[in-house]
């Protein structure tokens, strides 16, 4: 569980040396319990004092966070790294493509480089535990907003579909 607090503030996010195995040494589209770069990264995020760290992939592109998957904003267009660049494809970031179409909100996969990430309108982070994070910083550089717009606008999207089609066990 993320506390609300952190979820209201944001995250803060370093990129990590440690890179995402590539495809053709681990599919990225299964989820076996092969962490030990993630829990490289994640070491290293703990070491500068942030609280999550992006894997890039042996090509330098963005691949996902730890134990989540990663999205932006510029200009109004909600990013995503593509699978193809090591992004797991997971079911809450599937949702958020789903409701950003829903929405009429532009949405596409698109392989980024880190410097897409410094230079982000808003960024965050989704999965199934974590849910949406707004990210604070990267690397020590701000997002232009945090919580952003467009991340508030789909965080209200994505409570009202998990309320409607989930129910909440007492």
């Amino acid at each position: 569980m993320v506390d609300p607090a952190v979820r209201e503030q944001g995250v803060d996010l370093i990129i990590a040396s440690t890179r995402r195995l590539p495809a053709d040494g681990l599919d990225p589209r299964i989820k076996s319990l092969n962490y030990l770069n993630h829990i490289l990264a994640r070491m290293e995020a703990d070491h500068a004092g942030a609280h999550e760290a992006v894997l890039l992939n042996t090509r330098g592109q963005v691949a996902e966070g730890t134990a989540d998957n990663l999205f932006l904003v510029r200009k109004g267009v909600l990013l995503t790294p593509p699978v193809t660049d090591g992004a797991l494809e997971g079911i809450t970031r599937q949702l958020i493509l789903d409701l950003a179409r829903e929405e009429d909100l532009a949405a596409r996969e698109q392989s980024l480089a880190p410097y897409d990430l410094y230079t982000a309108d808003e960024c965050f982070l989704t999965g199934t535990g974590a849910e949406l994070i707004p990210v604070r910083s990267i690397d020590g550089r701000k997002p232009r907003q945090c919580p952003g717009p467009v991340f508030q606008r789909l965080s209200r999207c994505f409570r009202h579909h998990i309320d409607q089609h989930c129910r909440k066990i007492p």
